[in-house]
């Protein structure tokens, strides 16, 4: 009896607190290996900055400034003045 619960409290305490980290060890290797398979395969795009180092940040810009190098002219709408109304819809009611 005494070997049974020995092996039991073995047991359970390898399924409590090794299997997880095995298990989150291989998992991630595996999502990894599966990352770099379809960032190869859409566009040739790799995913280290979501398993290892950050990708470098671009430089800010300069204060704020904006600078706009065309403006259209405004016109007035003369079509509010003229409209007669609208293309006739029929409406059919679905119940």
């Amino acid at each position: 009896m005494a070997k049974f619960l020995l092996i039991l409290l073995i047991v359970s305490f390898v399924v409590r607190f090794i299997l997880p980290v095995i298990l989150r060890l291989l998992v991630g290797k595996f999502v990894r290996k599966q990352a770099q398979r379809y960032g190869q395969q859409f566009g040739g795009q790799s995913f280290e900055g979501a398993f290892g180092t950050p990708p470098p940040t671009p430089p800010p810009h300069g204060g704020g400034n904006v600078r706009v190098d065309f403006i259209p002219p405004k016109t007035k709408k003369e079509q509010s003045q003229n409209f007669k109304g609208g293309d006739y819809v029929d409406f059919e009611e679905v119940k």
